[in-house]
């Protein structure tokens, strides 16, 4: 069974669908990445309804979502409102909860501040849970890279030419090596679609013009000494060549009580695309242990 509809939360209405096969399990909810792209990249985690209802919704301005021009409303405070409102409103008393990327700073902002009853599990995919840590990992990250790609990216950098061409070019070698390694020529249809439904402004306010350096209102975010505080089962997980380093990745873990920690070893940032029968193999048992063990 599938549903699909809008729902009214601070600033305009979110789109959101919900999978359901009639299954026993507790209810999962995704929250996608950006801040600004949407849940359509992660439609596939609809197979996790052979055990639990699967709810994905796209965050306010952007996706499917209503788009409004208020920049005011681009504030981690106001997307954990959202979420809070999204699970009223579709009766979520008890869930698991799925952040990948910037999702995990949501449901990490989230447990942490609303202390919200009825959560289960979270599981942090490829989490980013300190800005300045995610930027110094970047910054090694691109040490990797041939000399000519490193120079390319600093210098439009350094000179405010993050949108000229030559830098998006070296872009996407970065993006070959750590966000997504499975290269299909040319694009495929669901890669343009799902570039169409991104919000650059979001991102740009949220975060900045690039990876390499965050310059938006989420530059100070870094909720790491706050970690041990999330009592309930954790699973954080990330790709082998991720942006969200298995080192920084499996440090999170270590701080939480109940953490699991997983590494996807042919994946970047896109494991659930790059690998995706293991990571719902991984996800999939995870959930199961604390549903029905």
């Amino acid at each position: 069974m599938h549903e699909e509809g809008f729902i009214e939360v601070t600033g305009g209405r979110v789109w959101y669908q919900k999978f359901n096969n009639n299954s026993e399990g507790t209810p999962v909810i995704i929250l996608h990445g950006g801040p600004g792209s949407s849940s359509y990249s992660l439609e596939g985690l609809q197979a996790l309804q052979k055990d639990r209802p699967v709810i994905l919704y796209d965050q306010l301005g952007c996706g499917r979502s209503e788009r409004p021009t208020d920049t005011s409303l681009w504030q981690l405070d106001r997307f954990v409102e959202e979420l809070a409102q999204v699970r009223e409103a579709l009766h979520l008393d008890e869930v698991h909860i799925l952040g990948h990327s910037w999702g995990t700073t949501l449901a990490a902002e989230y447990c942490l501040t609303k202390k919200p009853s009825g959560v289960k599990s979270v599981i942090f995919s490829s989490p980013c849970l300190s800005a300045p840590r995610w930027e110094q990992d970047q910054i090694e990250n691109l040490k990797k890279l041939p000399l000519d790609i490193q120079e390319t990216i600093n210098q439009c950098e350094e000179n405010g030419t993050t949108d000229s061409e030559e830098y998006k070019t070296a872009i996407q070698e970065f993006a070959k090596e750590f966000i997504c390694r499975v290269q299909e020529e040319p694009d495929p249809e669901w890669v343009k679609k799902g570039s169409g439904y991104r919000n650059p402004v979001i991102y740009n306010i949220m975060w900045g013009p690039s990876e390499f350096s965050v310059k938006g209102n989420l530059k100070s975010f870094d909720c790491t000494s706050r970690l041990k505080e999330i009592s309930y089962p954790t699973l954080f997980t990330c790709g082998r060549y991720d942006e969200a380093t298995p080192e920084s990745t499996e440090y999170f873990s270590s701080l939480v009580q109940n953490g699991k920690f997983h590494v996807y070893e042919n994946s970047a940032h896109m494991p659930y695309f790059e690998e995706p029968d293991e990571f719902l193999q991984v996800v999939g048992s995870f959930l199961k242990t604390i549903d029905f063990d």
